[in-house]
């Protein structure tokens, strides 16, 4: 099957192309009201997230140690997770490695979900719910950031430690590794998992954004993304861990950096006057 994840140069493309398209119609046809030129604007906000993404995919590219290093640190932290009695990534992949159309989905899943269900959240929030949009939006950017800088320190993910764990993707030609012609995501960058930080994120900003009964129902996608991480041997438990950590310090710096914000605005305003410097002297004065 035909890989089909999004290398760093076809992420940069689209994105580019994106916002080139948003900015003409900005310039072209303002003051548009049908629902096409409402929501071509959107399109700058799809580059920026493809732009990080694209950044994503290059940063494994330039990661701050060897293979042999990742590996060590792999096996460190399958080492660990069994001294902390986390669950085993091998017993969760074993009862379905018999069932190949499953294993097929949770490839896709795997390889499509994160990034298709984050921009269709983003669209929603964007025509329906525009102030959580624009918080989701700079959360992305701070989570993202955080996940790429941990991921310099390399860390090879289960299916290439040698813990007896298969390369589902790899099995089944699916592999968003494959691509051996140009750059693409390093396989070594295990840690953190921007998987499952996005996963953990559009279900924050889709609880938060509207009261329907109905917005639950995006935890099965962070439940989903969850258990497709590991049973593709993509992923340690732990991987998941520090992505979620890392999504709570980027929100934690966000709530502070607005209620800072929000104190400054309330800060009384000396009003501003025009009238000569000696004439504020004697008003004061008196």
């Amino acid at each position: 099957m035909t890989n089909v994840a999004l290398t760093w140069q076809e992420a940069a493309l689209i994105g580019a192309g994106c916002f080139a398209v948003a900015s003409a119609v900005d310039r072209f046809a303002p003051g548009r009201r049908s629902v096409i030129f409402k929501i071509a604007p959107f399109g700058r906000e799809v580059g920026i997230i493809l732009g990080l993404y694209a950044l994503w995919q290059l940063a494994g590219g330039v990661s701050l140690g060897h293979t042999g290093e990742a590996v060590q640190r792999g096996q460190w932290v399958w080492k660990h997770e069994r001294a902390w009695h986390f669950p085993s990534e091998v017993a969760l992949q074993r009862p379905i490695l018999g069932h190949s159309l499953f294993v097929q989905v949770c490839n896709i899943y795997y390889a499509t979900m994160h990034f298709g269900m984050l921009l269709a959240v983003l669209l929603w929030l964007y025509i329906r719910h525009r102030e959580a949009y624009r918080r989701t939006r700079t959360l992305i950017v701070l989570t993202t950031t955080a996940c790429l800088l941990v991921a310099l320190v390399p860390v090879a993910p289960p299916r290439l430690i040698g813990v007896g764990m298969v390369d589902t993707a790899a099995a089944y030609g699916q592999s968003v590794y494959a691509v051996t012609s140009q750059l693409g995501a390093d396989q070594y960058s295990a840690m953190p998992s921007v998987h499952v930080a996005w996963a953990f994120l559009v279900a924050i900003a889709v609880i938060g954004a509207t009261r329907s009964r109905w917005r639950w129902l995006i935890v099965l996608h962070t439940a989903a993304t969850l258990y497709v991480v590991v049973v593709t041997a993509n992923h340690f438990w732990l991987d998941g861990v520090v992505a979620v950590a890392l999504l709570g310090l980027s929100l934690a710096t966000q709530v502070v950096s607005r209620r800072i914000v929000g104190q400054r605005r309330q800060l009384p305003r000396r009003p501003t006057d025009n009238r000569p410097d000696a004439e504020l002297l004697r008003v004061d004065a008196n």
